[in-house]
């Protein structure tokens, strides 16, 4: 399994969201210092899920880092993290 279908599901196991986009940055950065050259390295998130209900920023963040804690100490090089309520993913559509 490659590591963005890896994160899909851990996200959608975990949060249950009602809306997930994850997107493969990694050729933004090829070449880069930091990048292994994977092509599996840098990671956006969209995750809306009503586990982020009364969480701060920095709580919904720790949650996604926990889920993916594995490929974050290895294969992924950075991850961009949106986490929102269904109420504030409704606001920002």
């Amino acid at each position: 399994m490659n590591v963005e279908q890896s994160i899909k599901e851990k996200l959608a196991q975990a949060f249950a969201p009602v809306a997930l986009d994850v997107v493969n940055e990694s050729h933004h950065h090829a070449g880069h210092a930091g990048s292994p050259g994977t092509g599996e390295s840098h990671f956006a998130v969209k995750v809306v899920s009503e586990a982020f209900a009364g969480k701060s920023r920095v709580e919904r963040h720790r949650m996604v880092n926990a889920v993916l804690a594995d490929e974050l100490a290895g294969k992924i090089h950075a991850l961009a993290i949106t986490a929102l309520s269904p109420e504030e993913g409704a606001r920002a559509s």
